[in-house]
Order: C-alpha cells, then structure tokens, then sequence
C-alpha cells in the first residue's frame, strides 16, 4: 500500500514553535501533534473560553508552554518572540466565525488583520525564525457563487466583515513577504499562507458551528436546529487540515523562496456537500431517535452558499494528499464525541487519533 506524507517527526524533534491560538480547537490538536513529535511548543493566545474546551480537558496547560496575551496588543506579542525565540511560528489566532464578525466587526478587523501584522512584525524582528505559516480561511477569496473550486490565484475579497478580514490578512502577509523577505532580502524566512474549508473534529464546542452544535444538542437529546440546510461547504477533518499546515511549515523553513506563498489545503470535491447532508449522517450515526429540523432567524446576515477550494498546487507539489474523506472523518469525529461522553479521557482520545491519522495508507481512505 502507499503510504501518504506526513510531517516529520526528525524535523520537528526538539525545534522551538510558537503556536498562536493554542487554546482554540485547530490550536490544541496542533499542540498535541507538535508535542508527540518531540516539539519545544509554546502556545500564545487568549485565555480558553469557559465551559468545556480541548485545551483545558487535554490538560495542554500542563503540557506545553502557555502565554495568554492578545494579539492585538503589538508589544506582548514582540515581547513574547523575544522570550520564546522561536524557530517555526504557526499563526491560527483569529475571530474565527462569520455571524459574530456581523456582531463586532471592529474586533474582528482588530484581531485579524492588525492581529497579523503584529505577528508578522513580531517574527521579522526575531533571526530564529524560520518560517512563519498564517492560517486564513478559503472564504478570503472573493466569492462568486459558482461551482467551481477557487485557485491560489484567485483575487480576495469578502462580502462580510469576516470573509473580509481573511482576505485582508492574505493581502498582508503578501506585502510582507514581498517587501521584506524577497529574493533581494537578507533574511532567510518563510512566509506562508493557507486556506482550508469548514474544518470538523473532536473537540470542538464553539458555538454557531455546525459539528459542535449537533453535538450538544445530540447530548441534551434534543433535535438538531439547522437554519441554512441548503448551504454548500467543503467539509475536512482537522488532521487532514493540520498535515497540510505542517507540511507547508516544514517546506517553507528548509526552502522560503519556493513555499513562501499562499496554498490550499481543501478536501476533494464531492465532499463539498449541503449541510443538510452533513446533519442527516450524523444523526444517522448517532441514532436513538436523532433529528435535525429546520429553524427560521429574522435576522439571518448574509453567508455564502456555495464555496470550494482547489487543493491542486498542495498535491502536487507538498506531496499533500487528504486521507480522512467525509464519512471516514464524520465516523472519527463522532466516535471521539461518544467516547469523550463516556468518561475517556480527551487526551488519549486526541492522541489516539494523530497517531491513527499517520498510519493511514491510500487503500484504507
């Protein structure tokens, strides 16, 4: 069987990295792969939500270096550079959500464009930095609706002030690339970007999200409330998302010039489906009368509802491939859910999984 890329353990074995926004649910399963393969990590973000949350029932605050600071704040996080000098820095700190971003748009621009900036400035002014990969969203591409997928070329944009902020983030860290760390720079650092669809897996209990709201309502035993059924995502499991971001992180490092650019990171393209589709199979799995019903909201913003990303450049030329497609990853994230449910711990749980991740072959997808 052939065996697919995976991060390399020889690589990232006693290397220095900064993860921002570690107590997210992306930053914590990162954390947790960084830490499994012999990482110094460090993680800076905002203190974890209350309520339950992977970082704090991972135990990742006894397990790694954890700064809680805001990226907003230029200073802290120059500061925490200096300290920590990492050698890799992973930036997913962000107001991640859309219909929030409608709520606060000031702190949403805030945190996601000036937020990056300030990391981007941060790891300029650190030599030990290596690379640096900025993790936006595929809703940074100015969306026209149509059924097919976006390219790394595509032009940015954003009719909400989320999609918006991602675009301007990649707008940013493009400039930055090129204005300091160019072909004529001195500087031998890789900036990367990269964009992954509506990424789903254990562990996550953020609100107004599709996975996590099922969830919850599933474990009160009540029905599911959807209020956008028809709306079309490219759905991916987190592992798949966080192979693609190490990886890209790795590459950068050991060749700027090639990697530093923005990159896809999206599943296959019949796994783009209707949320409806994705709330029937996990009620189907989840059984014991299970269901999802459909909600009215007066006040329902704008959000896309039809959006899709190339993955071409990745497979290509990182050698990228996603494993876990969209049954196989649905299986694992309700599995982890159930069994989190039962009393097993969300760390073995985790782990278990990273580990199962890398020793999937392309006849076992």
């Amino acid at each position: 069987m052939e065996s697919l890329v995976n991060p390399s353990p020889a690589f990232w074995s006693g290397r220095r990295v900064l993860v921002l926004g570690h107590t997210g649910f992306k930053g914590a399963w990162l954390c947790l792969w960084l830490r499994r393969m012999g990482a110094q990590v460090t993680g800076l973000s905002l203190p974890p939500p209350a309520g339950p949350n992977l970082f704090t029932d991972a135990g990742l605050d006894r397990l790694i270096d954890s700064r809680f600071a805001d990226i907003r704040d230029r200073s802290a996080v120059g500061r925490i550079m200096q300290e920590v000098k990492p050698q890799i820095v992973l930036h997913l700190a962000a107001q991640a959500l859309v219909r929030p971003s409608y709520r606060d748009p000031v702190e949403t621009y805030a945190t996601n464009v000036m937020g990056t900036l300030h990391v981007l400035d941060g790891a300029q002014s650190v030599d030990s930095v290596q690379s640096v990969v900025v993790v936006t969203s595929d809703k940074c591409y100015e969306n026209r609706e149509w059924v097919w997928a976006y390219r790394e070329n595509e032009p940015m944009g954003g009719h909400d002030p989320y999609s918006s902020s991602k675009g301007c983030a990649e707008l940013i860290t493009a400039a930055w690339r090129s204005s300091f760390c160019g072909p004529a720079s001195k500087r031998r650092l890789g900036i990367s970007s990269a964009r992954a669809g509506n990424v789903f897996g254990g562990g996550d209990w953020a609100d107004e999200r599709l996975v996590p709201d099922c969830m919850r309502a599933l474990n009160a035993g009540e029905p599911i409330r959807i209020r956008n059924p028809q709306a079309t995502r490219p759905w991916q499991h987190v592992l798949d998302v966080l192979c693609g971001y190490l990886i890209l992180a790795e590459r950068a490092a050991e060749d700027p010039q090639r990697y530093g650019e923005g990159w896809n990171f999206g599943p296959a393209g019949e796994d783009a489906r209707e949320v409806s589709f994705i709330a029937s199979r996990i009620v189907e799995a989840w059984g014991g009368g299970a269901r999802w019903e459909k909600v009215q909201s007066d006040s329902q913003p704008h959000e896309a509802t039809l959006l899709k990303v190339d993955a071409s450049k990745a497979r290509a030329r990182l050698g990228w491939a996603q494993r876990l497609r969209l049954d196989l990853g649905l299986d694992w994230t309700i599995e982890w859910y159930r069994q989190f449910a039962q009393g097993k711990s969300a760390l073995a749980l985790t782990e278990d999984q990273i580990d199962r991740f890398c020793q999937l072959s392309v006849d076992q997808r």
